[in-house]
């Protein structure tokens, strides 16, 4: 293959994030976005080197024999927002779990895989499931009508109306209908991202499932003469407020400014058009207050399932336990565990999700939880209380490396991550099954029907001797050497502790002292039975109690 020479092939294979593997009649591959199993696709080479053929999708030729005779949205091919809505929802599943399960076995291995894979569960609804959306304003061909929508597949200017979108419902369809009608007949323009011209921007839109409340928020540029929009947005808010159809409750309608270049919703004031500016969703019996910017999972009824997951993981281990809600949004995981837990302390980067989640925590009637503003990597200097237990839920890119290292070196006896995106997960993984971590249990939750996303629950628990093998010691049988008389194996733990922050087990130290040709007793650490393993001493460990040894002059 060269680049720029145009190929045919058929999809074998799809990875996260729904990257194709295309193989052509010859046998060459390249990865292609976009794609289907099974579909045969004509390809446009943009790499062609052997390890990392890539290419841009050009035409679906024949469809895949997964998929139904008509997909489950009329805007499907189209607009660029779902990717699965051809498929069957069982096909969808079994997609999800085979690229969860090509990313985690190789890290896990292909046994713990098969040990601890508690499989996928399915979102409540299929459809209309989601309770935020933001539209973007825009036109589908250059200088047509106005469109408010997603943006069509493939393009960054582009965008496709969505009035018939599945993933929301008529509620969501129909604020979508009345706003772009009502700004298409006032002729208003939208804001070009080319000349940073136009003040028509974005439509976000929240319905709670539980309570119905609806709240609307329109983002425009200030390219408009303050006396003339205060009239326009009069009229826009008449429209909705006016029609009959409203199945949910109407709670608020605002406008938001955003004059920022960035294609980004972005909040640089907020005033109230109409009612007020949150509404109220519930969660496992739970209420929230939810405001348009703050954090909140998209499928209500599929959080439930999600965090219900993420608690069954938990069971007993933060009953009565000081317990760390880290990338904690609005405290919803903190509020679930929070009953059974002694104290919760949550930490979340975004301030406003912060002050939501202590209104949460009031509104509930908890007060076991403190919610803490700040970048988690520097906020656990600052937290003096040290925790029994962590949940870790956080956002797309995973945790960052240092603040990976402080969490794993507080040593909890078992922690929760909550992952959206598992090329994050099996990354950090790595790190935490190099430092003496095992996973013990993990699912998959489908928030996302009709898209590849996919959320993963994993219980991680630290390797301990105990796991593996049964200690006997005979103290009135040691016959101690001249070194093991320097220091007990109490004063080693306790100095690595105080050193290095860290517990290290009798079994670490034995091993290490060893190494180093100082014998033990035959009995002293050794399994009953032939077949036990011992765990190997993770290198930190090793290092750690190294130094011990040589402060106490015993190497």
């Amino acid at each position: 293959m060269k680049r720029g020479e145009v190929v045919q092939g058929k999809v074998i294979k799809v990875n996260f994030p729904n990257k194709g593997i295309v193989e052509t009649a010859e046998g060459d591959r390249l990865r292609v976005k976009g794609v289907l199993p099974g579909q045969t696709v004509s390809v446009r080479v943009k790499k062609s080197s052997k390890e990392k053929a890539q290419g841009n999708l050009l035409s679906v030729d024949a469809p895949s024999p997964l998929e139904m005779d008509c997909p489950a949205c009329v805007h499907f091919g189209k607009c660029g927002g779902c990717t699965y809505q051809s498929l069957p929802y069982e096909q969808q599943l079994k997609i999800k779990e085979g690229m969860i399960h090509d990313l985690m076995a190789p890290v896990i291995g292909e046994d713990v895989w098969n040990a601890t894979y508690e499989g996928i569960k399915a979102s409540p609804k299929q459809f209309e499931y989601r309770n935020k959306m933001e539209f973007s304003f825009g036109d589908e061909v250059k200088d047509g009508p106005l469109t408010l929508g997603m943006h069509k597949k493939g393009s960054f200017y582009d965008v496709v109306t969505v009035d018939g979108c599945q993933i929301i419902d008529a509620d969501m369809r129909r604020v979508l209908t009345i706003t772009l009608d009502y700004f298409a007949n006032a002729k208003q323009p939208y804001y070009r991202k080319n000349t940073h011209e136009g003040y028509l921007r974005h439509l976000l839109v929240r319905k709670a499932a539980k309570t119905g409340e609806i709240l609307v928020d329109l983002v425009t540029s200030t390219q408009i003469s303050s006396i003339y929009e205060i009239a326009l947005l009069e009229g826009w808010k008449q429209a909705l407020i006016n029609c009959p159809d409203w199945e949910g409750k109407l709670t608020g309608i605002l406008h938001t400014k955003n004059d920022r270049e960035a294609d980004v919703v972005c909040d640089e004031g907020t005033e109230i058009l109409y009612g007020q500016d949150w509404f109220k969703e519930e969660i496992l019996g739970l209420s929230f207050t939810i405001t348009p910017f703050s954090f909140f999972q998209t499928n209500s009824l599929g959080a439930e399932v999600l965090y219900s997951t993420a608690r069954d993981f938990i069971a007993g281990g933060a009953d009565g336990a000081e317990v760390y809600d880290l990338y904690s949004g609005t405290g919803t995981i903190a509020q679930v565990i929070a009953p059974a837990a002694k104290h919760v302390t949550g930490v979340e980067i975004i301030a406003e999700a912060v002050e939501a989640a202590k209104d949460n925590a009031k509104l509930n009637g908890l007060e076991n939880c403190d919610f803490i503003a700040g970048d988690v990597l520097k906020v656990l200097d600052d937290i003096t209380e040290k925790p029994d237990y962590i949940i870790l839920d956080p956002p797309r890119d995973g945790i960052h490396p240092k603040a990976l290292d402080k969490i794993i070196d507080y040593g909890v006896d078992s922690l929760v991550y909550i992952s959206c995106k598992p090329t994050s997960l099996a990354r950090d993984l790595e790190v935490f099954l190099a430092r003496g971590y095992k996973v013990t249990r993990l699912a998959c939750v489908d928030m996302f029907p009709g898209t590849y996303h996919v959320e993963t629950v994993v219980l991680l628990s630290q390797q301990k001797p105990d796991d593996h093998i049964e200690i006997e010691i005979n103290l009135d049988e040691i016959d101690a050497t001249s070194a093991e008389s320097k220091a007990t194996y109490k004063e080693i733990e306790e100095w690595v502790q105080e050193h290095y922050g860290f517990h290290v087990t009798n079994l670490n130290i034995a091993q290490v002292k060893q190494k180093h040709g100082i014998i033990e007793r035959e009995n002293y650490n050794k399994p009953k039975s032939e077949n036990s393993r011992q765990p190997g001493c993770p290198e930190e460990k090793v290092k750690a109690i190294e130094e011990a040894l040589r402060y106490f002059q015993m190497i």
